[in-house]
């Protein structure tokens, strides 16, 4: 469990460290430009580190769900080689999904005023300004979506279902109530991750007339607010992290 919620800290890190450059500048210093090719690394980290969070929170599901369904072979289900090959996986697939897109974004021909309606560079954003024909954007972004996100929130959800089942079958009262505590941390730092999103797709799907201040605001809250949330989400409920926060503390205090 540790080593997953390590890969989903390193995986927000770089979303932060994507996104705060352009936001601080832009509200500090009203910088509101940034040059093409910082744009599309931007776009490319941001999307890279977003899909590969996306895959540790449905492994970190597989995790919770070996750990309810089998806890006397969870260490040799889930062992370390096993676990390793898994984050080199999520971060080679996160990597080779978006590759293709800079490329095709920057074969396209650009005109007039580009202006973009966030803080920040994002796929779906850069494939309205081109004068050319986007519709290869587009459909492999599709795509790419459909791979990561929409795969991956179904087998959370599936992962989920079998959990329940597992916890059903469990004959003690205390037994279940301590199973599903386990997940409770996990099943938070979904919705944090997840809700945003979806909010801010129907925003830009239904609510197109809707100020500018409210979609910035949303797009701000999707990218910023899980990496500030989640850390404290299993410091509060882990009770060996707790702990070693509240050492850690102590001995800075002393």
């Amino acid at each position: 469990m540790y080593l997953f919620l390590a890969m989903l800290a390193f995986s927000e890190l770089g979303v932060s460290a994507s996104t705060l450059p352009t936001v601080m500048s832009i509200f500090l210093f009203s910088a509101n430009k940034i040059s093409f090719e910082a744009c599309l690394l931007q776009m490319f980290s941001i999307h890279s580190f977003s899909i590969m969070e996306s895959g540790v929170l449905l492994a970190m599901s597989v995790d919770r769900f070996v750990a309810i369904y089998n806890p006397l072979r969870y260490t040799t289900i889930l062992t370390l080689p096993r676990i390793a090959a898994t984050s080199v996986i999520l971060g080679l697939k996160s990597l080779l999904l978006m590759f293709p897109l800079p490329f095709l974004l920057n074969r396209l021909p650009f005109c007039g005023h580009n202006v973009l309606s966030h803080s920040y560079c994002l796929h779906s954003d850069l494939i309205q300004l081109p004068c050319g024909d986007t519709r290869p954007n587009s459909i492999l972004g599709l795509c790419i979506v459909t791979s990561t996100f929409g795969l991956d929130s179904l087998l959370i959800l599936f992962s989920y279902v079998l959990i329940v089942y597992a916890v059903l079958n469990i004959t003690s009262g205390e037994g279940r109530r301590k199973a599903l505590n386990t997940c409770v941390s996990h099943i938070c730092a979904v919705l944090v991750y997840y809700v945003p999103m979806i909010t801010v797709a129907l925003v830009h799907r239904f609510m197109k007339h809707a100020a500018p201040a409210v979609c910035l605001l949303l797009a701000n809250i999707y990218l910023l607010v899980p990496p500030m949330l989640n850390p404290i989400i299993y410091s509060a409920k882990n009770k060996q992290i707790r702990q070693g926060l509240i050492q850690f503390f102590i001995q800075r205090k002393y």
